[in-house]
């Protein structure tokens, strides 16, 4: 499936929270990760961030679509962050 993250953390999670989701994901742009992952890998970087971030405090937003195809991106003025497809 496809996942597009989003997060608006605590300063002194900031580092953590892209650190840990980057294992997973591909950082597009400040605050924002994009890739493919399996359900089992979903469900860890849930996990994962889950336990970084303060509930009561942080959002974090996840977009899935069960295959990019469906989904289409542009870029208007500078692309940040590097999307490699290359296998």
């Amino acid at each position: 499936m496809f996942v597009l993250m989003f997060y608006d953390v605590g300063e002194k999670r900031v580092a953590k929270v892209l650190k840990t989701a980057r294992k997973y994901l591909t950082w597009i742009q400040n605050s924002v990760l994009e890739g493919d992952l399996t359900p089992a890998q979903l469900e860890s970087l849930k996990i994962e961030v889950g336990k970084v971030i303060e509930k009561d405090y942080d959002s974090v937003l996840l977009y899935i679509w069960r295959v990019e195809r469906y989904m289409r991106r542009e870029v208007i003025g500078v692309a940040k962050g590097a999307v490699d497809y290359m296998l």
